[in-house]
């Protein structure tokens, strides 16, 4: 493997420092030999999509090759390590693929008979099989858990959650003693709080957070990932639920409000991480997409490169630039402090210590 020499502005710290690479590792220590790969500008850690689903497509399930090019996408654009939030097919195989980003799975969605996306997850029957099912997902993901919070009842026309307080309680707790951290799609507010009671680590799009429930996940530590460009959709989702005018009006509420409810979120405190929902509606490779609606809605700019970049990467076990830490980085010519759509123009990738990109 070539020894790499790196030179640039280091982020987040701000410190011009020298980095070398060798057997997929960063050195502080110069290496003899090496050569250079970047000379001035700006070096992230790996950049991170927090909510990002490898192997859904527009129709649903998609076979390997196009997950491959899907996550190839994600790489091209930043992002070194995804969360993946549910996916039906395995992609164990591109875990192996040193070109290809690292994938944290978090298993199959865990939803309800018509309660969720045809073909995307598994639907228990009754919902005293989810502590059961959790227990499988742990041992088949790693370290995360998919649970649907809340879908539209067709019987009430309106969002509303899958499971009671009871069932959550058991199963967040199956999850947590089997070394697993769990968390939930929710666009509506009424699952909320039953879920961070319960102790659910994080929670996907939160749409629906009050000031009751955003005090409620303060207190409790829990994460949230708004994926703020998926919910740009919820105008068109309101305008094919013809049927259901309540879920429509409800949808249409949530998105009006949705950039105070986020905001709200991050003057609480609460831990806010980038993720984009990619897969299925959403294009891959749009996480510079996700960072500039965070600052829109009342990030800073550091914080906004933080939870997609080295705040993220802590929170999901891995580290950012530091000696002796795995080698995946991001290089850009100008200072995205001072702009976040210099993201979108990354000029050198190094994955795993190899250079697979710009």
């Amino acid at each position: 493997m070539t020894v790499l020499h790196l030179r640039a502005v280091v982020l987040p710290d701000g410190a011009h420092r020298e980095l070398w690479v060798q057997d997929g590792l960063i050195s502080l220590d110069p290496v003899p030999g090496a050569e250079t790969v970047f000379d001035g500008g700006f070096v992230l850690p790996g950049l991170v999509d927090a909510h990002c689903h490898v192997g859904i497509g527009s129709h649903g399930p998609v076979e390997l090759d196009e997950a491959a090019a899907q996550a190839e996408a994600d790489r091209d654009a930043g992002t070194l390590l995804i969360r993946d939030c549910g996916a039906p097919i395995d992609t164990r195989p591109l875990q192996e693929r040193e070109d290809l980003p690292r994938i944290i799975r978090a298993g199959k969605h865990l939803a309800r008979p018509k309660r969720y996306i045809p073909h995307l997850g598994d639907q228990l029957e009754h919902q005293e099989q989810l502590p059961a099912a959790v227990a499988e997902q742990a041992a088949y993901g790693d370290g995360w858990i998919k649970l649907v919070g809340d879908w539209i009842d067709r019987s009430v026309g309106d969002l509303a959650p899958l499971w009671s307080d009871e069932v959550l309680a058991e199963a967040i707790s199956t999850a947590h003693r089997l070394g697993a951290r769990v968390t939930a799609h929710v666009f509506g507010e009424a699952a909320l709080p039953g879920l961070i009671e319960a102790g659910i680590d994080c929670i996907e799009h939160g749409t629906g957070l009050t000031d009751e429930s955003v005090e409620l996940m303060a207190r409790h530590g829990t994460a949230l990932v708004p994926t703020l460009v998926n919910v740009e959709n919820f105008p068109s989702f309101a305008a094919a639920a013809t049927k259901y005018p309540t879920y429509a009006a409800h949808m249409t509420d949530l998105y009006e409000r949705a950039d105070r409810t986020v905001a709200t979120a991050i003057e609480a405190g609460i831990p806010v991480y980038a993720g984009t929902d990619a897969g299925g509606g959403i294009a891959h490779g749009l996480l510079a997409d996700e960072v500039l609606a965070l600052h829109r809605v009342g990030m800073s700019t550091e914080q906004a490169l933080g939870a997609a970049s080295w705040a993220a990467r802590e929170w999901l076990g891995w580290s950012g630039l530091e000696h002796g830490a795995p080698a995946d980085l991001v290089c850009y010519d100008e200072d995205p402090r001072k702009d976040l759509a210099v993201l979108r123009h990354p000029k050198r990738i190094v994955l795993r210590g190899n250079v697979v990109g710009a």
